[in-house]
């Protein structure tokens, strides 16, 4: 004995494929099974279309596109890795916005744009409407990782052009080192 799929009535089994205990519970168990899959061929027909749709964006971003993901990646991981700290430049708290702050900006040195000893958290007053509040955030930074690496950065002239591909790996890799520090922290 076992119970019927639709109307939940035992039943004897004929064989290991039956389902139902009458013809009409197994014809409305046949139109069940026809819409789950036409429902399932859908949802596959539209994550494949997602997929493709996913792929034929991806061909038409430049490469300033990808240089600007990659950032907003680098300075999430910058707010999360810093997320405790105070202002570098402040050394204050606050309750407001905060910002990945560049000591030397991405205008004055491509090359530093995702270094992470050049980024760290900052206030948005300091950052935007003191330029950065740069004399004491060489100060902050001193203190932060050592007059050694805060010379490196400003002695550092290499000129850097990441490919596209380059730049996608940036991306993946902070994108990665986030979710694990949201995952730490939650």
């Amino acid at each position: 004995m076992t119970k019927c799929v639709i109307c939940r009535q035992q039943f004897t089994k004929r064989s290991m494929t039956h389902k139902a205990c009458s013809p009409d519970c197994s014809e409305q168990y046949g139109r069940e099974k026809a819409r789950q899959l036409a429902e399932k061929q859908k949802r596959v027909e539209a994550k494949r279309d997602r997929l493709e749709t996913r792929g034929r964006k991806e061909a038409l971003k430049s490469r300033q596109d990808w240089l600007g993901e990659a950032q907003t990646a680098v300075n999430l991981f910058v707010r999360l890795r810093d997320a405790q700290l105070p202002c570098i430049s402040c050394r204050r708290y606050h309750t407001g916005q905060y910002h990945a702050g560049h000591y030397i900006s991405r205008g004055a040195n491509q090359s530093l744009r995702f270094d992470t000893d050049n980024i760290h958290k900052q206030c948005a007053p300091c950052n935007s409407h003191l330029s950065g509040n740069q004399v004491n955030y060489r100060i902050g930074l001193i203190q932060k990782i050592g007059l050694e690496r805060v010379e490196r950065l400003e002695s550092f002239q290499e000129v850097q052009k990441w490919t596209v591909e380059e730049i996608k790996v940036i991306k993946k890799t902070y994108q990665q080192i986030a979710k694990d520090l949201k995952k730490g922290t939650t």
